[in-house]
């Protein structure tokens, strides 16, 4: 395919907790990461146009699986576990750590990630460790900076500046997003679509 994609096409095709559960590593796949409470499952739900694709939730940490959708034409969305919440034990967090890495670095598949943040947080440790992730792995990036509409546009364009001078270094691009707007799913599927073009051509 050469045009954009459908997202609108995705359905849920199953949950993985380790990477021998997920599918086989053909295709080409687009993975979403985020703290917690960022809105990732909101955000999924917005641009596939699918209420209840991803499930949401009020407690935070909800997604701790890997949950894979599928789109057609060889391509996969991957909603990766939720990082951040303190609730989760210890053990967990040291699993998902050694996993994401894993997948990040081995994942042939892989053709970009869409790093998912609150526009009122500032980037944390750990949204940093998954854009040097990304870096080491030459994975294209891009930050979501999602709940633009709880600020002013003023205030919401010298958040997106910063973050793009912060980032650069690692080759992200960023965009704001507002899921209770419904703002910015053109520009993120733009995004994803050259991805996931790139990939299917190299």
């Amino acid at each position: 395919m050469n045009g954009s994609y459908n997202y609108r096409q995705a359905e849920f095709l199953t949950s993985a907790h380790t990477l021998a559960q997920l599918p086989v590593d053909k295709g080409r796949e687009i993975a979403f990461a985020g703290r917690s409470n960022s809105g990732k499952s909101s955000v999924l739900n917005i641009l596939t146009d699918h209420k209840g694709l991803a499930r949401t939730s009020k407690t935070p940490g909800r997604t701790q699986t890997m949950n894979i959708y599928v789109v057609g034409d060889g391509v996969r969305l991957l909603d990766l576990p939720g990082y951040g919440f303190a609730r989760v034990s210890q053990k967990l967090r040291e699993h998902w750590a050694h996993t994401l890495n894993r997948y990040f670095m081995t994942r042939l598949s892989l053709a970009g990630l869409v790093l998912i943040t609150d526009i009122r947080r500032e980037l944390t440790g750990l949204d940093r460790v998954m854009l040097e992730w990304c870096e080491a792995a030459g994975l294209p990036v891009h930050v979501l900076l999602n709940k633009a509409d709880k600020l002013s546009h003023g205030a919401a364009s010298r958040v997106l500046n910063r973050i793009e001078r912060e980032s650069r270094s690692c080759g992200a691009s960023v965009q704001l997003f507002s899921v209770l707007k419904k703002s910015g799913v053109e520009e993120l599927s733009s995004w994803m679509d050259h991805c996931l073009r790139v990939q299917n051509s190299s």
